[in-house]
């Protein structure tokens, strides 16, 4: 964190139109006001799982504010502060509630402090634990969609996306492993001080924490964009076969997508297995499952990769919209598959629409609701949408459409009208039903002709 003294109120900025809150998580996020900048210092001791956490947020009320929230899991609070004045606080059910000592008009630029400890665990959910979890030896973070709350006080709404430093204090044997550019490492006795900077713009569920005894494994260099795996001492070896061909899906994808939109990518296998790997802001987790070669793996690394683009720098509104993220990485999955020499974009796409045949027809792709938003399903269908769309426009206009989409829209928040609008663009033929079909209604329509 960046130790200043208390500062004086900013100049006001022209007020923001408030947004409404996430139709899914109608209870996360605060649309009273922005943040554009977190600074977080945190102390964390694997032994007995203890944070100790300090985070600065920067933010603009859009409207009048004689109080706001921020979410925060079940941690003991110190102190906080509104432009370094203390402000009276409640703090229940996962929200901080703050009321500061003057009321913020619209537009005011503000500064939150807040002093917190305690022992983080992942936030409950209908897809189980998110967030902070506790290792073997070690930590990680795994927060879509709204495990953040667990280790860092946060407006946790995915538009509402800031830069972040972050400063992680641990003992000195483990690796601390964060989105971002490592600034320094400074050891004082027996304890370590990583401090990252992450300056594009992030959406509260895509920062990551990742520490423990981890190996360095540097990949092939590509020629603009850093990649770096840290993993077990023992896997390193299996890391360094099964990842070897990542700096030619990132050169792949630079040409089909537009240039890597952050300064590095780094993977991180976690020594445990995990459900699924999880993607943040430049950034990519893995478990020891996730190693062994094979299309199922390496899909998967494509997948995350993939995200930095949709998801990551073009992130969505609302969790309404999730499909953008998962449809356009899906259909990552079958590019690479037909790039590197195994079956087409096109064999990919019969299969997984002869599969969706034989399935449960009540999936609306473009608001599937919270119950459907992580169902496979969704994710075949989105990448079934995008090749209809290849299949509507020809190859020329719609790899020109896919680049244009992730160049107009780089670390901004888009929303499905906003993909609709854009192909739209592109097409000599109106596309109105064929986004209808495949996006409104739950019934599976038949793939275009080629």
């Amino acid at each position: 964190m960046n130790h200043r003294p208390a500062q004086s109120p900013q100049p006001s900025q022209p007020p923001q139109p408030v947004a409404p809150p996430d139709p899914y998580f109608p209870g996360s996020g605060d649309p009273r006001y922005r943040v554009h900048r977190y600074e977080l210092a945190l102390d964390y001791r694997p032994g007995p799982n203890r944070l100790g956490g300090t985070a600065r947020l920067s933010a603009v009320a859009a409207t009048a504010l004689r109080e706001f929230a921020l979410d925060l899991a079940d941690f003991r609070i110190g102190r906080v502060l509104v432009d370094g004045k203390p402000a009276r606080y409640t703090h229940r059910a996962g929200k901080l509630r703050v009321r500061p000592a003057k009321a913020l008009s619209a537009g005011a630029a503000f500064t939150a402090e807040v002093h917190y400890t305690g022992n983080p665990r992942p936030v409950r959910s209908p897809w189980g634990g998110l967030g902070w979890e506790e290792l073997t030896d070690g930590a990680l973070v795994a927060s879509q969609p709204i495990g953040a709350p667990s280790w860092f006080p946060c407006n946790d709404r995915p538009a509402d996306k800031a830069t972040y430093q972050i400063a992680v204090t641990t003992p000195s044997p483990y690796t601390v492993v964060v989105g971002g550019r490592l600034l320094t490492r400074t050891t004082h006795s027996s304890s370590t001080t990583w401090v990252y900077e992450q300056s594009a713009p992030t959406s509260t569920y895509l920062v990551t924490v990742s520490i423990g005894p981890y190996r360095p494994v540097p990949l092939a260099e590509h020629p603009e964009v850093p990649q770096t795996g840290y993993v077990p001492e023992r896997l390193a070896g299996t890391f360094a076969a099964d990842f070897g061909r990542q700096p030619r899906m990132m050169a792949y994808f630079g040409e089909v997508f537009g240039p890597y939109p952050f300064g590095e990518y780094t993977v991180v296998v976690a020594d445990e297995e995990l459900d699924v790997p999880v993607e943040a802001q430049g950034v990519a987790t893995f478990g020891t499952n996730h190693l062994g070669g094979g299309w199922e793996r390496e899909r998967l690394i494509a997948h995350e990769l993939a995200h930095q683009w949709f998801g990551n720098s073009v992130s969505i509104g609302d969790w309404s919209h999730i499909w953008l993220n998962e449809g356009l990485a899906k259909y990552a999955e079958w590019l690479w598959s037909e790039r590197s020499g195994g079956p087409t974009a096109a064999a990919r796409a019969l299969y997984a629409h002869r599969l969706l045949a034989g399935l449960p027809q009540d999936l609306r792709l473009a608001d599937p609701g919270r119950k459907l938003m992580f169902d496979d399903r969704l994710y075949q269908r989105g990448g079934l949408v995008v090749h209809a769309l290849r299949l509507t426009l020809g190859d020329t206009a719609f790899f020109r459409m896919l680049k244009d989409w992730a160049a107009f829209h780089r670390h901004g928040v888009v929303t499905t009208a906003d993909f609709t609008a854009h192909a739209a663009r592109y097409a000599r033929t109106p596309l109105e039903g064929l986004f209808d079909a495949w996006l409104w209604r739950p019934e599976l329509p038949p793939l275009p002709a080629g």
